[in-house]
Parts: C-alpha cells; structure tokens; sequence
C-alpha cells in the first residue's frame, strides 16, 4: 500500500472476536480492509513449520474440533455487523484510514492449513450460504493456502463449487530450491509437489501467489535463490494464469527468532523482477 505505515491493527492479527470459536475480523493490508477471517484450524496444526509463522503453538489451543454450525452462525454474526459498519465503530478499527473501513472479503486462514479440514467443501458451501444471506453475493471469498493439499479430491471440488461466486485461490511459494525451501517451511512435501499443486490450479483459474521474503540469520535471500524462484513462476505461468505476486515480508513476531524483514527496496527490486520476467501484476506490502 504504497509508503503508508503500518497501522497497529496490521500489526496484530487475533484470531478471537468477542467469544468467536473460529470467526475474526482483521485489518488487512493485502485485502485493502476489513478481512473476516475463518479459522478451520484451532487445534494449531499444520502440515508445514514455516520458520515465519506468527501462531503461538506454546499456548495450547482453546478449542480443539470444528464444529460447522457455530462456524456459520458466526460468520452470518460478523458479516451482519460489518455490513452495518458497525464493527468501524469498534477497537481496533475505529480511527483507521477511511479507506480501509470497508468489507474487503471473507479469508480461509487462521492458525494451520484450511484446505487439510476434512469439511473443506462443505465449509465452502456455508460460506456461500451466509453471503447470499448478508445480500453480499460477489464479496471475494480468499482460500489462503501453502498448496500442499490442492491436489485431495475434496479440496479440487471445493474450488470448483467456488468458481464464478468469488472464489479466489492466494497460493504461498516462498521458495525457488529445495534446500531453501526445506529451510524455511519445514515439511515433508517437496518443492515440486507444491509448484504442481498451483500449477494445476492455475490452469483452470486465475491464482494470487503470497511470496514473503525475509533476512535468515541477518542475511538477506540469495540472489541465486530468487532466481529460481522466478523460474518456478515461470513453470506456473506456463501452464496456467497468475493474477497477482504479493512481494512482503515479516510484519510480526515469527516463529524463529533468526528470522527478519528485508527493507522495502528489496522487495520493490523483486516485484519488479516478477513484472520484467512475467509480465504479471506485482505488489509490494
């Protein structure tokens, strides 16, 4: 969002609303305002360890199952109040920028990997639901993923039930080697698998790749390692259709206290390294 400063409220990204079990509202910078959040992981599992991860997983988890009618009482609950422009009223978005004082859309994130619920789809059609209900039919519905299960049966369904009523797919490639990529996210599904997994989305749909960049041990991404993952973009873009890269970087504590932000030059120089190459949209945060 150009040199604006980060606000408090993008600073802290609670995933806990006034007794919510699983739906939050935050200030989000990538979706330019109010992002109601849906977390399909309060147990805190995930299938990676991504060395930046913000997620306390000291603290043990509150609630531990989804339960997919309280999910949907509550997301009709926050879209009810954000609708009315209520919740501008409340901490922490009153004072914020006008701009940002808008329902910008409802994001499948929270503190693990939302598509490894096993009630992805079902999840997706209650959404759909609650937005008909709202009267908010084309509000964006982002499924914010690390790609590892894109591929399950249940999940290429989901997409599909999404397509033309909002759905967008935010894939993360944070990563152009193994070994680098092995280094930061910490899981047992390969880089190639990943790269497969948005590749094979992308072919029936436009897909946004989260790409955050960061300093390991005060050192910044070697520029051998940004090179290959321009050419894992390129593989993307060969088979299918990339909206956007979002180029950011740690806003928040991260998992690993070795792990920094890299100045917003940097990321600027990759964004436009992404636009040269590709020919495709990139946007700083």
């Amino acid at each position: 969002m150009g040199s604006d400063p980060i606000l408090p409220a993008f600073r802290s990204h609670p995933r806990v609303w006034e007794g919510n079990r699983y739906v939050y509202p935050v200030l989000s910078r990538r979706a330019r305002g109010l992002s109601i959040g849906i977390n399909l992981s309060p147990h805190k599992a995930c299938n990676m360890d991504c060395v930046y991860c913000q997620v306390d997983r000291d603290v043990p988890a509150a609630v531990k199952t989804v339960d997919l009618d309280v999910v949907q009482a509550e997301l009709d609950a926050l879209l009810a109040e954000a609708v009315s422009g209520r919740i501008f009223e409340e901490r922490p978005f009153a004072g914020s920028p006008p701009e940002l004082l808008v329902l910008a859309d409802i994001a499948f994130s929270g503190d693990g990997e939302p598509t490894s619920f096993r009630g992805f789809s079902e999840a997706c059609e209650r959404v759909l639901r609650s937005k008909e209900k709202a009267g908010v039919p084309d509000l964006p519905v982002r499924i914010l993923t690390n790609a590892i299960d894109l591929d399950r049966d249940e999940v290429v369904a989901a997409l599909a039930m999404m397509d033309g009523r909002g759905g967008e797919i935010w894939a993360k490639l944070d990563a152009g080697t193994q070994a680098y990529f092995d280094r930061v996210a910490r899981t047992k599904t390969t880089l190639n698998e990943v790269v497969s997994n948005i590749a094979d989305v992308a072919r029936l749909r436009p897909v946004t790749i989260q790409a955050l960049f960061m300093a390991l041990d005060g050192e910044p991404v070697p520029e051998a390692e940004i090179e290959a993952w321009l050419g894992r973009l390129g593989e993307i873009r060969e088979a299918g259709e990339i909206a956007l890269v979002q180029v950011y970087t740690v806003a928040r504590d991260p998992a690993e206290d070795w792990v920094g932000p890299l100045d917003r030059t940097e990321l600027e120089r990759i964004a436009g390294l992404v636009t040269s190459r590709h020919g495709v949209d990139a946007e700083v945060y």
